[in-house]
């Protein structure tokens, strides 16, 4: 995932048409653990590596510190994934074929400048 939506989301609709990856989901989607605010889709989101210099989400957000920075999706922290999934705080999806899609299954790309210390203290993405 990389990045994440927290509860200051005020649901604006700025951030989701400018995923290139279609991660972001609306409040009240079926596969969005959230009912007050968006959600991304952490096996899914690339952090806009090879679309942008930034993730675009945060450059169209205009609330700060509704998108944080989470931990790479990479198998260093698959079970860093696997216990948010089960807690609640992510719905990763379910393959038909290959189970739950972990990131042991298919790592994502993000941004290796981004530090630790940013990422274990959910920095605010905007402040990049």
């Amino acid at each position: 995932m990389a990045v994440r939506i927290t509860e200051e989301c005020i649901s604006c609709e700025a951030c989701a048409p400018e995923c290139p990856v279609a991660a972001i989901l609306e409040e009240g989607h079926e596969k969005n653990p959230y009912e007050d605010f968006f959600y991304v889709k952490p096996e899914s989101c690339v952090e806009c590596v090879d679309h942008a210099d930034t993730p675009r989400c945060a450059e169209a957000c205009p609330t700060e510190g509704a998108i944080v920075w989470d931990m790479p999706y990479t198998e260093d922290f698959n079970d860093y994934f696997a216990l948010r999934n089960e807690e609640g705080i992510y719905k990763i999806r379910v393959h038909k074929k290959k189970g739950l899609m972990l990131p042991e299954v298919k790592s994502q790309k993000f941004i290796a400048d981004i530090t630790m210390a940013d990422r274990e203290s959910e920095s605010n993405v905007q402040n990049f």
